[in-house]
């Protein structure tokens, strides 16, 4: 389940992205919050990281703000997420990038928890991992369905 800071964090994106669409212009923190129904206060924090991983520029000034730097097609949504929330998976011992060894565990090879969740979650995990934010302006894998209909927990 994503949280309520990815889904914000994914609608500054969408915001952005129709604006390279459109002009390409920086916009300023309060119209991208306005657009995409994001408080302020949050989405400074959420574009800093953004901003951080090489996906969007800010500049200062009269007509500065915030822009989409790379192509739709290259933010790649499980990335995002993975950088807003952490890692995806639904225990630390099937993670790629953050595996941990479960504290409890006595043989992997074995755990019947681990096996429950791996053909889920890979079965998940493939779904999701050519998603990008190109798919999501255009209405693709969910589109604007994945953000509406997606609950609001955190």
């Amino acid at each position: 389940m994503i949280t309520q800071k990815m889904k914000y964090a994914i609608k500054a994106l969408m915001v952005l992205g129709d604006e390279k669409a459109a002009d390409g212009r920086a916009l300023r923190i309060e119209e991208i919050a306005r657009r995409s129904g994001t408080p302020k206060r949050f989405l400074e924090h959420i574009l800093l990281e953004i901003r951080n991983a090489g996906i969007i520029a800010s500049t200062r000034g009269r007509s500065g703000g915030y822009a989409l730097i790379k192509d739709p097609g290259q933010v790649s949504i499980p990335n995002l997420l993975r950088l807003i929330d952490g890692p995806i998976a639904p225990l630390p011992c099937l993670s790629r990038n953050a595996y941990q060894r479960c504290e409890d565990c006595r043989d992997e090879a074995t755990c019947r928890i681990r096996r429950a969740f791996s053909d889920l979650f890979w079965t998940y995990l493939v779904m999701i991992e050519s998603m990008t934010l190109a798919d999501l302006l255009k209405g693709g894998p969910g589109g604007e369905m994945f953000l509406e209909e997606m609950p609001a927990h955190s």
